[in-house]
């Protein structure tokens, strides 16, 4: 049964949407709408900046070393290569809305190399509604023009308000373990597929595996496997995006099989690599349906409980 929630519609249970925008700066930008009342995230990291509200319920989640919470009207802001999990601050779940923009778009905006926010977890009613309006644009597709209007100016204003005054740096990693884990890090993408030992790595840079392993922690959030599986996620992303079936990207990432590939593919994005498939690549859907006389916010309806139903890449 779905309910109405400001004027998202969600219902109960777990479900991730993605859908991607081409042509917003030039590049693309991914979006999720997702309702979770029992899943949750491992440990993991983006590319990209994840920008998201929340829009029902309370989310949890480890980030920076403490333990944070994300209520509905807070906007969430995590920066590219920042370990992070998520999930249900209770048992009534949470829906959110997020977009993924590039650090170059947001450098675009800025005027600045590097932007940081020292606070993750904002609590900015303006902000929010501003991102919830420019998502759903987004989403729908129905007025470019505007969605591209309104992400800008989303981002502008959360830069201009929320950016940090200080370097990221200065923010409490120590800068040799900050070296030591894009060493290592750089070493295990290089080698995906067939990755050194610990020992290995320990050994070239002449340190012992204890010390490497509490460096890259520091550094990372997490020990080096996680990392490395995480990474195989990503990179199959790609491959699956590119129009790669899941067990070839599987292989082609290092995973054992298929399986060991929709275990780590649903901890970090919170989805199997077919339904993620079907989202990005799958065919035009209808435009919002109605339903007693309601208009429904997302592109169709939910058959089994999303916020928003995912529609096919679309270029604004």
């Amino acid at each position: 049964m779905a309910r109405e929630v400001g004027k998202q519609v969600v219902t109960r249970g777990d479900r991730a949407d993605w859908t991607r925008v081409d042509g917003i700066q030039g590049a693309s930008l991914d979006l999720l709408s997702a309702r979770f009342g029992s899943r949750h995230y491992a440990p993991h990291t983006h590319d990209e900046f994840a920008i998201g509200v929340c829009v029902d319920g309370m989310e949890t989640m480890r980030y920076r070393g403490e333990r944070l919470y994300s209520a509905a009207g807070s906007v969430l802001v995590i920066e590219p290569g920042e370990t992070h999990t998520g999930g249900p601050a209770g048992p009534d779940g949470y829906a959110y809305l997020a977009l993924y923009p590039s650090v170059e778009l947001l450098s675009g905006i800025t005027g600045t190399v590097e932007t940081h926010f020292q606070e993750p977890v904002i609590r900015d009613p303006r902000l929010a509604e501003a991102l919830r309006l420019a998502h759903r644009a987004l989403w729908l597709g129905e007025y470019p023009l505007e969605g591209e209007t309104r992400l800008l100016e989303m981002l502008g204003a959360l830069t201009r308000r929320h950016a940090a005054k200080v370097p990221r740096a200065a923010m409490g990693i120590q800068p040799d373990a900050r070296r030591i884990a894009q060493t290592v890090t750089t070493r295990l993408a290089d080698e995906l597929v067939d990755p050194p030992t610990l020992a290995e790595v320990a050994a070239d840079l002449e340190m012992s595996r204890y010390q490497l392993l509490r460096a890259f922690r520091n550094a990372m959030g997490m020990p080096p496997y996680a990392w490395l599986a995480q990474h195989r996620v990503s990179r199959a992303r790609g491959l699956i995006d590119a129009g790669h079936r899941p067990a070839e990207a599987a292989t082609l990432v290092g995973f054992a099989d298929q399986a060991h590939l929709t275990r780590w593919f649903r901890r970090v994005l919170g989805v199997t690599p077919g339904v993620y498939r079907k989202s990005v690549l799958g065919d035009a859907h209808p435009r919002p349906a109605s339903s007693q006389g309601k208009q429904q916010c997302g592109p169709g309806r939910s058959q089994n409980g999303g916020i928003y139903t995912a529609p096919a890449a679309r270029t604004v």
